[in-house]
């Protein structure tokens, strides 16, 4: 074995081990019970008191409500930003659109600012408006910040299509839109569902648009909700609050790894 291929094994096995270390710390502290936890990190499992805590951070936190809001937030607006993008590569790679360099930037350079940088302008302008703490409200910013990075994606994926596929159609007569529906959205359906699945996941896991945007219980995202659980007011212990991370990462893992297949596949770039 050579050496390049060593180091690189090594190296990818310290980084493994990296990640898996606040993952285990993250399972078996939330399995320790919350009345006898002791102050300080547990680095093996005593006793099991998993779902209790879930069941105290699910009650004290009202993470059912949360959840949904959640789960109606990532869906729309990862279907939203998916349709959008689609439409974007479509018309930037395979239609006859006149400076499609300038259109890959003008919607791209949405991803080149950190999102904290419009917090204020959008707390301004929410508050102005009906949109604050409202669900319209949320969905709307969360398909704006996803469609950037979406349409990257469809695009470069887009750009691997075969063009004589387009090229045949179009000389039989098909339309903009007929070629649209029939031929790129199904050559394309790896990558949509690798986009819905990261804006899914990115829409699930946000906390600073949730905790700034809304107010109410019946309106803030999952991550918002748990958030309270390790606020200045709250009476639980870590045991329930690692609980409760637990609970609500579920949802994401399942939706992964059920689409793991056209979630690699998607994001590949072929030469």
């Amino acid at each position: 074995m050579s050496l390049g291929r060593v180091l690189r094994n090594g190296t990818v096995a310290v980084l493994a081990v990296l990640w898996l270390i606040p993952t285990w710390l993250l399972v078996v502290n939330a399995l320790v019970p919350s009345k006898s936890y002791s102050g300080g990190p547990h680095w093996l499992p005593e006793g099991f008191g998993l779902f209790d805590n879930m069941s105290q951070a699910w009650d004290k936190a009202h993470l059912g409500p949360a959840l949904a809001n959640s789960l109606l937030y990532a869906v729309v607006s990862a279907l939203a930003a998916v349709v959008v993008a689609s439409f974007a590569a479509f018309a930037t790679v395979v239609m006859p659109v006149r400076r499609r360099v300038l259109w890959f930037w003008v919607i791209y350079s949405g991803t080149l600012l950190p999102l904290q940088v419009f917090i204020r302008p959008l707390f301004l302008s929410y508050a102005k408006s009906s949109l604050y703490d409202t669900q319209i409200g949320l969905v709307l910013i969360y398909a704006a910040i996803a469609i950037p990075f979406a349409f990257f994606v469809m695009r470069n994926y887009a750009l691997t299509l075969p063009r004589e596929v387009v090229e045949a159609a179009r000389m039989d007569g098909a339309s903009w839109w007929r070629l649209f529906w029939q031929i790129h959205v199904p050559l394309t359906r790896s990558a949509m569902i690798a986009v819905f699945v990261f804006q899914f996941v990115a829409v699930w896991n946000d906390l600073m648009f949730g905790i700034t945007l809304t107010t109410s219980r019946n309106i803030r995202p999952i991550m918002a909700a748990l958030a309270d659980l390790q606020g200045n007011y709250s009476n639980v212990g870590p045991p329930v609050v690692l609980a409760g991370a637990l609970l609500v990462s579920l949802p994401t893992l399942v939706l992964f790894f059920s689409a793991q297949r056209f979630f690699v596949s998607g994001l590949k770039i072929h030469r």
